[in-house]
């Protein structure tokens, strides 16, 4: 495994948050007292659990595709990918608001189509929520021509999907490409001949865990 980490522990999208957060524990603690205080910092605590962004070891291996989410593993079904327009088995993770939000990518390989779709915010554990909830979708390519498509959904409660990819981008198996905020889900579309090693009701965690393998050739 190799590992590397060019991002803060907590995520930049959080700093707002938590110096909102923590300003106004210290507030009411100075006007009214510890215990007044007490909720409001539990609330900093969760603002701080929720956009940490620990590092994580990436497998290596050309045939791997890694998690691109923390999360629940809700769906595993055969489909047609909407965006590559061909038979798929789509593997969505469901994260809660516990789960670390940071999106990183499962594979090696090129941008070449970045989709935005406004849309509902259902419950991201409902498999109607990939059709109608606001969703963003990465088409990627690996270096030998393979591709899949990696669909960032907005949930319940989330609000904002942030993608700070392009077409034409490379990024490298487990690079952080997104984050999307207070819970959400995240299909991924892959190949039927993929030999898959998740199943429903697995626990995954972004790029340590293996999704599927390409077959070998």
């Amino acid at each position: 495994m190799k590992s590397s980490y060019p991002h803060p522990l907590i995520a930049r999208e959080g700093w707002f948050y938590l110096a909102l957060a923590g300003a106004l524990a210290l507030a009411v603690q100075g006007f009214a007292g510890g215990l007044w205080a007490l909720p409001f910092w539990l609330a900093a605590l969760f603002v701080l659990q929720f956009f940490r962004d620990p590092p994580r070891p990436v497998p290596t291996g050309g045939r791997l595709i890694l998690a691109p989410a923390d999360g629940r593993v809700v769906a595993v079904l055969p489909c047609q990918d909407p965006y590559l327009h061909c038979p798929a088995v789509k593997v969505s993770v469901f994260m809660n608001v516990f789960n670390v939000h940071s999106n990183r990518s499962p594979l090696k390989g090129t941008v070449r189509d970045v989709v935005y779709h406004p849309g509902q915010f259902l419950n991201a554990d409902l498999d109607k929520a990939s059709e109608a909830n606001e969703r963003n979708a990465l088409v990627l390519e690996t270096p030998d021509g393979r591709q899949i498509t990696c669909v960032q959904v907005a949930g319940l409660i989330a609000r904002r999907i942030l993608c700070y990819v392009r077409p034409g981008d490379r990024l490298e198996a487990g690079q952080r490409y997104g984050f999307i905020r207070f819970g959400s889900r995240v299909d991924v579309y892959l190949p039927p001949d993929v030999r898959l090693r998740v199943a429903i009701g697995d626990t995954v965690r972004a790029t340590t865990t293996i999704l599927a393998e390409w077959p070998q050739t």
